[in-house]
């Protein structure tokens, strides 16, 4: 199965009510919303999804509601990726089975010292051979503390059904490197920040997975279309807006942050799950400063 990435991906987020429980209506809502913007795919069971504080039972509820609400020329993603490989297959499998198209898989990090280029290559191999549709590797360094090694990815780019990696690392020179050692095989980067957004496209980079798309998705798509055009004096500036925004629900406030913005600017945000905690006011506040000009 291929899949040509091109275009921004929101890894959608997961509204919960004041008791903590997962708001299915009004996660279709944002679905259905975001219908309206030309995003070429949706990620559901991100790392923005909250997905590690979620039972199996709600995740697979949250994909038979993407698949049923999203547009049908979008490309359907699931985090599906566990810590062990049975499990990741097991789940993987499951979503396919559902209509999900391609596995975004989470390099394993619990035993995160362990996870050196060996290992690595031995479980994305397993998982690639018994997955019934394509994988990406998830490298997240910033959650996982581990970072997909040289030696990993040079084996692992040629495996058939590993058909790209997730790098949200925000480096650009390791983005470069990872490049040539991929070089001209079938394999696609995909950028996992729209801080890097603009210098990644300059590099060759066709798609990317933004937490900010969920609260900004046409702006994120207006950057490649300037670009795109060549207009890469319009796009280098409306990404430089993007970036404070982008740091904001990012680093500063994280998924508190990110949820609110998106209530702000007219999706169900909802509240986030313990032990994570919503915004105070005078945080509020200042996120609401931020995102002012794109209310």
């Amino acid at each position: 199965m291929s899949i040509e990435f091109k275009g921004v991906i929101p890894p959608m987020i997961t509204p919960f009510n004041a008791a903590g429980d997962v708001d299915f209506e009004a996660f279709k809502k944002n679905v259905e919303k975001w219908n309206e913007s030309d995003l070429c795919g949706y990620l559901v069971l991100g790392s923005n999804s909250e997905t590690a504080y979620l039972t199996e039972e709600e995740k697979l509820k949250l994909v038979e509601i993407t698949v049923s609400t999203a547009k049908k020329d979008r490309i359907l993603i699931a985090g599906t990726g566990m810590e062990t490989d049975r499990d990741t297959i097991a789940l993987t499998n499951k979503a396919a089975d559902m209509g999900i198209q391609a596995a975004l898989i989470l390099t394993p990090c619990y035993y995160s010292s362990s996870m050196n280029a060996n290992v690595l290559i031995n479980y994305f191999t397993k998982v690639a051979d018994n997955c019934k549709i394509p994988i990406l590797i998830y490298n997240v360094p910033k959650f996982t503390h581990v970072n997909i090694p040289d030696e990993a990815l040079k084996v692992l780019c040629k495996h058939p059904n590993i058909i790209g990696m997730k790098d949200s690392t925000g480096d650009i020179g390791q983005l470069v490197r990872f490049q040539n050692i991929v070089g001209d095989a079938d394999f696609q980067i995909l950028t996992g920040t729209a801080s890097a957004w603009y210098p990644a496209m300059t590099l060759g980079v066709k798609a990317g997975i933004f937490a900010l798309a969920n609260s900004n998705p046409n702006e994120l798509i207006e950057v490649q279309r300037l670009f795109d055009n060549k207009e890469y004096c319009e796009s280098l500036a409306l990404y430089r807006k993007l970036f404070v925004l982008n740091t904001a629900v990012t680093a500063t406030y994280g998924i508190p942050g990110l949820k609110y913005a998106c209530s702000l600017l007219g999706f169900e945000g909802g509240h986030v799950r313990c032990p994570l905690m919503g915004l105070n006011e005078d945080k509020e506040k200042e996120v609401k400063e931020i995102f002012k000009d794109f209310i």
